[in-house]
């Protein structure tokens, strides 16, 4: 079986195939139903606006029929253990597509039944997934890849890390990460990455000093500060945050002259990690990058398809 829990078990050689599949996902529309008479099951146990519709309309639009689980909706709440829901499910569905505020390694236990697809579309490690859509949004967008240089500001969570292995995998991708002290990317995320991008000639730094930002950037990317709206331990968190809020000030001092786009992953706490002049404003592609949400979705149940 094929599972997406990182985009490690993607790799560099299928990352560029996803990405264009969600990019002709948004150009032609749906040709044919690769996954008319599958199952998909969605199970969220956080929130979700985005991800949860992206996947589910998407595997309807690819002919797949869905079922919604809640955080309540399965016996794990009742004492079942892990697996035994893994091989209960895995008889029943093809996907299995699973957000949760938890580490990756639950996700792993309902893979390792092995009769469906396992899909992250959001772990507390990484949200592999999003990082597809933003891709897709930045190819999209500039007509390329390779050579790109994105300034990351903000929290170093698991959006910043599958952007992190994203850039790693392509070839001379730059990726600047800005982000408060203590918040940074984990050294685990950072090694990872690096060793792709060893081979891919791709650069990732991280640093905390707001005030040494790099200019002549392709795209400033930010994410809310409270992922999920899980709160951080520190109450004084936010004093330490302010300063990497997103500015049409801050846009002007790293933007190229031939221009320079802006992302978010959405949802946007409007005031904080980015002001409205930016998030509305002619840079701006979050919106545009929302909708790949759904391409990018498309594009995974497809490759997942073809085990």
């Amino acid at each position: 079986m094929r599972h997406l829990l990182s985009l490690t078990d993607v790799g560099p050689h299928c990352l560029p195939m996803l990405i264009d599949d969600a990019l002709h996902f948004a150009n032609n529309g749906v040709t044919d139903q690769p996954l008319k008479g599958k199952i998909a099951g969605i199970y969220f146990r956080g929130t979700s606006t985005r991800t949860r519709t992206a996947f589910t309309l998407g595997a309807m639009k690819l002919g797949a029929g869905t079922i919604a689980y809640g955080p309540n909706d399965l016996q794990l709440v009742t004492g079942e253990s892990l697996q035994d829901t893994a091989r209960v499910l895995s008889s029943f569905l093809n996907f299995l597509v699973i957000r949760t505020n938890a580490p990756v390694d639950e996700m792993r236990t309902l893979a390792s039944a092995n009769g469906m697809s396992v899909i992250n579309a959001m772990s507390q490690n990484e949200h592999p997934t999003q990082a597809i859509a933003d891709f897709a949004t930045i190819k999209e967008a500039l007509g390329g890849l390779s050579g790109v240089h994105i300034l990351y500001v903000g929290e170093g969570n698991n959006s910043a890390a599958a952007l992190a292995l994203a850039v790693a995998m392509t070839e001379s991708m730059k990726l600047t990460l800005v982000t408060p002290e203590g918040y940074g990317l984990s050294n685990d995320i950072l090694q990872t990455a690096d060793g792709f991008a060893r081979k891919s000639g791709a650069q990732i730094t991280q640093h905390h000093d707001v005030r040494a930002l790099p200019a002549n950037v392709d795209v400033v990317y930010t994410t809310r500060w409270e992922t999920m709206g899980v709160a951080h331990d520190d109450p004084n968190w936010r004093d330490k945050f302010e300063p990497y809020r997103v500015t049409a000030r801050m846009m002007e001092e790293v933007s190229r002259p031939s221009g320079t786009i802006f992302l978010h992953d959405l949802p946007a706490i409007r005031g904080s990690e980015v002001t409205d002049e930016v998030l509305d404003g002619p840079q701006s592609l979050a919106f545009r990058q929302a909708l790949h949400k759904m391409t990018g979705a498309m594009s995974v149940l497809k490759w997942c398809a073809l085990s």
